[in-house]
């Protein structure tokens, strides 16, 4: 009986860390370039009376199955899906969207290089290319304070008409980088992702080439969460919850009608 009460407590933590998940799924629908997360579940170690294959001491036989009970399930891992979200237009000429794949390279506080997808992109005061938060895009674009239009090639090369000018001025280069493992990056919020062991390391390239994806200037990617999906999943793990809160009513109610036998 105790085992059923700790494999039953088992689902149900499971089963919150998987509403967690998809909870953070919903609250960022409106998240530009937002990736959605989906939680990885295992079962935890088997407690074996008789391990399959064993010998029967008293027939000689070789046992078919074994006689072995789990103890539960854990939540392994949330495994980020980087699939690539719609694109919505939105006229801004500094905001970027990648068409296919590839993130943006930006300059932390720290210095160490963080990654995004989302590009509402703004001018400082001097003029640097930054996302929202201040953070400068890497390698640094800087606008000049005469430029009368800002023109973005799907290439990433970058254009400023100025003043007395006919010819467009080109002012800089934008790269995208890729990983070996893109779900193996470290979410830090803010729209922006660390390199790490898992992630592999950065692979740098010019838009359109190779692997890498274009850019498309008056656009934003949109989150990849599909509601329709969430919800169905949310209704899922809510039943898979309150089944595993009735493995624990049984076990107690078994448990209370052993201790009443005399």
């Amino acid at each position: 009986m105790t085992l059923s009460l700790n494999i039953g407590a088992s689902g149900m933590l499971a089963q919150q860390m998987n509403v967690d998940a998809i909870s953070n799924n919903i609250a960022n629908m409106n998240t530009t370039g937002f990736k959605r997360q989906r939680v990885e579940f295992a079962d935890l170690m088997y407690q074996s009376k008789q391990r399959p294959g064993q010998v029967s001491a008293q027939s000689g036989n070789t046992t078919p199955a074994g006689l072995q009970f789990g103890l539960g399930v854990r939540a392994a891992a949330t495994y980020r899906i980087h699939e690539q979200g719609a694109i919505a237009t939105t006229n801004n000429v500094l905001d970027l969207a990648i068409s296919g794949e590839g993130f943006f390279e930006v300059e932390m506080p720290s210095g160490d290089s963080g990654y995004t997808r989302a590009g509402s992109f703004q001018l400082n005061e001097n003029g640097e290319l930054v996302t929202i938060q201040g953070h400068p895009i890497q390698p640094s674009i800087t606008i000049p304070d005469d430029a009368i239009s800002i023109d973005i090639a799907q290439d990433g090369e970058v254009f400023v008409q100025q003043p007395n000018s006919p010819a467009l001025t080109s002012v800089g280069q934008l790269t995208l980088v890729d990983f070996p493992n893109p779900g193996g990056l470290e979410a830090t919020g803010d729209n922006l992702f660390l390199e790490t062991a898992a992630s592999g390391s950065p692979i740098t390239g010019d838009p359109q080439t190779e692997q890498f994806g274009g850019i498309l200037q008056g656009f934003l990617e949109s989150s990849n969460v599909d509601s329709v999906s969430e919800i169905t999943s949310l209704i899922t793990a809510q039943r898979a919850y309150e089944m595993n809160s009735k493995v624990i009513t049984t076990s107690d109610e078994m448990m209370s009608t052993t201790a009443q036998l005399r």
